[in-house]
């Protein structure tokens, strides 16, 4: 098969390894990592991305992205099917199935997630973790001054602190791609001026790497053209919506 793949690039060496092993072609684009903070935003992208891409070229569109905040609901196939993992987040992704991310969820509600590719790539105002908000917290008040005021400010730095409050572990995901010494160092550190206790977690690529090897079994939902991505509220996380023209 000949496969596109668009992912976010919290993802990348995940993505590119399991790229380059596939028996397939797949040709990769990766979407900055900020965008998830808009969810709008990026499923605009995603869909001019798919639009795109021309009829008959690739025997399926995979993307490398979870519901991630509603992004992906929406997204329609037009004339080449969709493939997306049956993910909330990128941490299902990490993590290599739903059913571990759901014990993580219920027994640790309160993690900050690490991961190598958030702390190589993110950008002034993009987050430190896979979740939360920047440990850069001088940048970022500086930057709130700038759009906002030093009282707005204030008041901003102390939500998002008691926001913060909240989480009680920092995790850092391992999936052995790429050096996470340094990664995990800087989680440990943060744990220790916040008060949260640090893990260390065996990431898995097997998701990543079903996706790109076209191995779509019950953990991928396949999304044939004329149809979009829609949210299923159950196990299942997305199903096939019919779609509804702009």
């Amino acid at each position: 098969m000949k496969l596109k793949c668009l992912s976010c690039e919290a993802l990348a060496r995940m993505v590119y390894l399991c790229a380059a092993q596939s028996p397939h072609l797949v040709d990769v684009s990766m979407f900055k990592l900020g965008l998830h903070n808009r969810p709008g935003d990026l499923r605009g992208h995603l869909q001019e991305a798919v639009d795109a891409v021309p009829a008959g070229e690739y025997d399926a569109i995979v993307l490398g992205y979870g519901v991630c905040g509603q992004a992906t609901v929406g997204l329609a196939a037009r004339h080449t099917p969709l493939v997306i993992p049956r993910a909330h987040d990128c941490i299902t992704l990490y993590l290599g199935n739903r059913q571990r991310y759901q014990m993580q969820f219920e027994d640790e509600p309160g993690t900050y997630w690490y991961t190598v590719d958030y702390l190589e790539r993110h950008r002034p105002g993009d987050a430190l973790g896979a979740t939360a908000l920047s440990t850069d917290t001088s940048a970022q008040y500086e930057e709130f001054v700038r759009k906002y005021g030093q009282d707005n400010a204030d008041y901003l730095m102390e939500t998002m602190g008691a926001w913060q409050s909240h989480y009680a572990r920092a995790a850092m995901i391992d999936t052995g791609v790429g050096d996470s010494a340094a990664a995990a160092a800087h989680a440990e550190r943060v744990a220790g001026q916040r008060g949260w206790r640090f893990e260390k977690l065996v990431g898995d690529l097997v998701l990543i790497r079903k996706l790109l090897r076209g191995e779509w079994d019950e953990d991928f939902l396949r999304v044939p053209p004329g149809e979009s991505i829609g949210m299923s509220y159950d196990a299942n996380i997305v199903e096939c919506a019919a779609h509804r023209a702009a």
